[in-house]
């Protein structure tokens, strides 16, 4: 199995003045592209090679993890901006409202995180095992997945994603960032969640992207 770089699901100049299309060329066209490039080149003729992505997350180490979950990660993070204005699902809301207390609070919080991770990482908002609403700080290529959370949201803190427009001050492109998040997927990642989780007839919420509501 071969492993593509990932279709950007908006042009690249989409997302300025927030982000340029400058950063987008590098981020997506280099960093991303390498991680797959090496990716496949160190999965072939290896146990890993017909894998899907995130069976190798799971089951490797090394720099097979650290490619895979970068690949990951990125595919991640760009589906979840666009430069068209969303709002969160009413049950999106709902669990915000109910493990963070308001959308206000759950915003600082998120941000917060991200801008005190040390280093390059990713910040997650994620389900824990308890389904509840997480938001964690995973160094380098560290994934939720490997700890059994469903992941929602992410966002890459690594210094490629903003040091072009933004140089060193990752809370101004945290602020910017949060303008560009796609609630409707967001949203539609917690009503699949639902959807497997709880049928629709027990939970109404599971049933709401997948009747159109």
């Amino acid at each position: 199995m071969t492993h593509t770089l990932m279709k950007l699901p908006f042009d690249e100049n989409a997302l300025e003045p927030y982000i340029s299309k400058e950063t987008m060329q590098y981020h997506h066209g280099k960093h991303h592209a390498g991680y797959v490039n090496k990716l496949n080149t160190l999965i072939k003729d290896t146990e890993f090679a017909e894998m899907a992505l995130e069976e190798i997350i799971k089951k490797s180490d090394g720099g097979i993890f650290n490619n895979a979950s970068q690949v990951y990660n990125h595919d991640f993070y760009f589906n979840g901006m666009s430069s068209k204005k969303s709002a969160p699902s009413d049950t999106l809301l709902e669990w915000i409202q109910r493990d963070f207390d308001s959308m206000e609070q759950f915003k600082e919080r998120f941000l917060q995180t991200a801008a005190t991770l040390f280093g390059s990482g990713w910040v997650w908002l994620s389900i824990n095992k308890e389904s509840s609403l997480i938001i964690e700080a995973r160094s380098n290529a560290d994934n939720p997945i490997l700890y059994e959370h469903r992941p929602l949201l992410t966002c890459d803190v690594w210094e490629h994603a903003y040091y072009i427009d933004y140089r060193n001050v990752r809370a101004a492109y945290l602020e910017k960032w949060w303008e560009l998040v796609n609630w409707d997927f967001v949203s539609e990642n917690l009503a699949n969640h639902l959807y497997i989780e709880f049928p629709c007839d027990e939970y109404s919420g599971a049933c709401e992207f997948k009747e159109g509501k």
